[in-house]
């Protein structure tokens, strides 16, 4: 063993200080018309490596030393474009599709906005709140764990739900509503994104996408083109790389939560792939930290890209998941421990979404046909105890599905100097839901007398498919150092009252860039976005079988926004953004009185009830952002964000939402250091969340067969969780062999122990035994819970995952 030990230690001493090569691969095209650019120059920053694309646009370096690197692009006629952390290493080629601007021939107005539009992500059509993260500033984030999901709420005016500490994945864009946002993986619309996601939201605790394959992502928090329908806080846009065109390869993750592995390489001469699939090994963590749940899941993500011609190319992309989630009984059994498992319902989701995109250049630009389908099957079910559901009544038990098939065509090109793009889409949605949920069972007295009535919903949606269709346009121009741009387009569908009424749903834009000089700006944008309500809301009948909310209203959000951006350099940016949004026709619960904009944070579905569609809403804030991109081994983000949000319900007061947090605050910093060791470090503060108090008297009485709290809604949020912060620290230490990389790691989330506060939660005692709940008068429990013992759990939670893994390139 002596001996094997030291054979090992000098085996990775001599593999860690002998000189080891790496390589890049990738294509340039224009950033406007998507044509190839030949002969572009790249030049690796800092050594004397560098290169030229060849007649096909196509580039490749190799023996480049391992480490990491800022990449050069400059080109006669177009803008410089530098590609920052590049890490280069003897395992996977990485693999690039690089965007060009053309150059202004005024070169007055080339002085000016230089800089702006090759550094960052601002573009003509949305100039200002729009943040970009590449791949390796999602891979290196700490406490993020490859998790995309997670990894954006580091950027400014991002929430992540109720109480700051939560390990949901809850997207909330300045403090709009979980369901507000869409997402685009290539051009095609990917309606789910996370694990274990609350249908009619967006939120779930796992996200679904490999970082494997994404190239960057882009998050536009307001001034988003007129191409992008159903969003009314912000457009994600995953910008997915090809796969390598020279060689097989891959790599395997393995860490406390998951196990990966991801391939690629050419299919042919002109066709590449990317294919992967991960399995969660989330159930042994939570078993490790005896936590009551049990989520377990699968997905597989792929893209399949080929040439056809010189002008037109396919690409097709694949995505999915199956998820189940289930309790397991503790050792050590609690009050807390039971709440939790008779409080949450038993889940099994699968969803895919499979697309197809279709390119082709045409003079001064390109045209995109796009075919997608997406599906999302939700079983929920609920017994009045989790513990024993073989012998216990179902209180809920939901089979639901979601189907949609979608056509999108548009039209992109540069006449004259003007950006032009116009479009239409449709879709042939089929929804499915069949439903029976015990709102509330009834309760008698000793007398036999009813104390509450039963309430219980029971229905199958009679909703016959439908259409959805989406028309638009966008135009525009730089004139020297004014930037204009704007757009309109229109939403119709066929299921609702009014839904064929295009007037009704036109929703103008435009956004303003002015440059002062090379490095100050100034952007403002105004727009009206609409958005249809989920599908849960619109097939929501009565017993009877007739549909409730075919009233429904097209929810309106109206942005206004203006800011500063200071450049001072291509690797450091400022922004400071003001932005005040209201909105119109939001639904509100015909049951509770709230706006539905206050939920969707939990493990049950958004909207599945009557609703009336007469709520307001507003969010207004200021936010401050800085960037700063690798250079001499440092890279970093710090953002803050002020901010209110308030919305109405049935009696119209705007109060505060369940997002109100007020204060957001984080930073993310990384160090390279000699030797290929890494280190980063992150923190985040949230201001404290509104809650609602409990309501007491019903929370006992419907507590043994609901399991939940109920809270008082008359006094809708006027309670306050404290503030929270979290710090997350991340080790890398990267080792190359002769073909292969090992990227040894440990992750330690909360590593200083911090409190999450916790929205109070009403339970009852257990009995010594930890057979069943604690009486006063020491005898069963009654169904109205009259004799048990009030528990009210308020105890903040301080939970400290560390996770050590390894990524094995090949």
């Amino acid at each position: 063993m002596k001996h094997f030990l030291t054979i090992t230690f000098l085996f990775l001493t001599l593999t860690i200080f002998a000189q080891k090569n790496g390589s890049i691969t990738g294509k340039v095209v224009d950033k406007n018309t998507q044509e190839i650019l030949p002969f572009v120059s790249l030049q690796i920053v800092g050594t004397q490596k560098g290169g030229t694309t060849d007649e096909n646009g196509s580039f490749r370096i190799s023996d480049i030393p391992v480490g990491t690197y800022n990449i050069l692009f400059s080109y006669v006629g177009y803008q410089n474009f530098t590609l920052y952390n590049v890490v280069i290493n003897t395992g996977n080629e990485s693999t690039f599709q690089v965007e060009l601007e053309a150059q202004k021939n005024d070169l007055k107005a080339l002085e000016v906005t230089a800089k702006k539009e090759t550094a960052f992500t601002g573009t003509l059509e949305s100039p200002l709140s729009i943040q970009k993260l590449t791949t390796e500033e999602i891979r290196a984030n700490p406490g993020g764990n490859f998790d995309i999901s997670k990894v954006i709420q580091i950027l400014p005016g991002v929430g992540g739900g109720v109480g700051g500490g939560s390990f949901r994945n809850d997207i909330i864009i300045r403090g709009g509503g979980s369901n507000e946002n869409v997402f685009y993986l290539d051009g095609i619309e990917v309606p789910v994104i996370n694990h274990f996601q609350t249908q009619g939201s967006s939120g779930g605790p796992q996200g679904m996408l490999n970082v494997s394959f994404i190239e960057d992502v882009k998050l536009s928090s307001s001034a988003f083109d007129a191409r992008y329908d159903n969003a009314l806080s912000s457009v994600f846009q995953f910008k997915q790389k090809n796969g390598n065109p020279n060689e097989l390869q891959g790599n395997i993750r393995l860490s406390a939560t998951e196990l990966a592995t991801t391939f690629e390489g050419p299919l042919s001469k002109n066709t590449t792939f990317l294919a992967s699939a991960r399995r969660s090994y989330l159930q042994l963590l939570f078993k490790a930290i005896d936590l009551p749940i049990r989520p377990n899941y699968w997905d597989f993500q792929t893209k399949i890209s080929h040439q056809i011609n010189k002008k037109t190319s396919l690409t097709f992309v694949g995505l999915g998941a199956i998820d189940e989630f289930s309790f397991a009984i503790s050792d050590e059994y609690s009050a807390e421990k039971a709440q939790t498992i008779n409080s949450a319902p038993n889940i099994n989701q699968w969803n895919y979404t499979v697309g197809a995109s279709l390119k082709r250049l045409i003079n001064n630009g390109y045209w995109n046909l796009a075919l997608s389908r997406n599906m999302f099957n939700n079983d929920i079910v609920k017994f009045e105890d989790n513990e024993n559901p073989e012998i216990s009544p179902k209180t809920l038990d939901l089979n639901s599905r979601e189907a949609e098939n979608k056509l999108r065509f548009d039209v992109n090109q540069t006449l004259n100097g003007w950006k032009l793009a116009y479009g239409l889409s449709t879709q042939l949605v089929k929804y499915t839901n069949q439903t029976f949920n015990l709102i509330r069972k009834q309760i008698l007295d000793a007398n036999g007398k009813i104390i509450q009535p039963e309430l219980s919903i029971n229905f199958e949606s009679p909703i016959d498919p439908f259409m959805k269709y989406g028309a638009f346009v966008q135009v525009g121009k730089r004139f020297e150092k004014l930037g204009v741009s704007g757009g309109i387009r229109t939403d119709g569908n066929s299921f609702t009252d009014n839904g064929m009424n295009f007037l009704n749903t036109l929703s103008p834009r435009i956004s303003l860039s002015y440059f002062l000089n090379n490095q100050w700006s100034i952007n403002a944008s105004a727009g009206r976005y609409f958005k249809l309500p989920p599908y849960t809301i619109l097939g929501f009948a009565n017993t009877a079988g007739t549909l409730l909310n075919q009233d429904a209203e097209y929810q309106i959000s109206n942005h206004l926004v203006s800011g500063l951006e200071f450049i001072p350099n291509e690797s450091l940016r400022f922004t400071l953004e003001g932005f005040y949004k209201f909105y119109q026709n939001m639904p509100v619960s015909k049951n509770s009185g709230i706006s539905l904009a206050n939920l969707g944070a939990d493990f049950n579905v958004l909207g599945n009830e009557e609703v009336l569609f007469n709520g307001d809403g507003k969010t207004y804030g200021i936010e401050f952002f800085a960037q700063k991109k690798l250079t001499k081994r440092f890279f970093g983000v710090y953002s803050y964000t002020f901010y209110r949000s308030l919305f109405s319900g049935l009696d119209g007061k705007l109060v505060s939402s369940s997002w109100d947090n007020r204060h957001l605050m984080s930073f993310a910093v990384g160090y390279k250091f000699r030797r290929n060791w890494e280190a980063g470090l992150k923190f985040r503060l949230q201001g404290g969340a509104p809650y609602s108090p409990i309501d007491e008297n019903a929370s006992r009485l419907n507590y043994i067969t609901q399991g939940v709290t109920v809270y008082d809604y008359s006094r809708l949020n006027t309670m306050r969780l404290g503030s929270f912060n979290s710090s997350d620290i991340r080790i890398d230490k990267k080792i190359n062999f002769k073909k292969t990389a090992l990227d040894l790691y440990i992750d330690i989330t909360n590593w200083y122990l911090a409190k999450s506060p916790v929205v109070p939660e009403f339970t009852l005692k257990r009995n010594e035994a930890n057979t069943g709940f604690a009486t006063t008068d020491g005898g069963q429990i009654k169904q109205d819970a009259s004799n048990g013992i009030p528990v009210i759990l308020t105890e903040p939670s301080a939970l400290v995952t560390p996770t050590i893994g390894f990524i094995w390139e090949f």
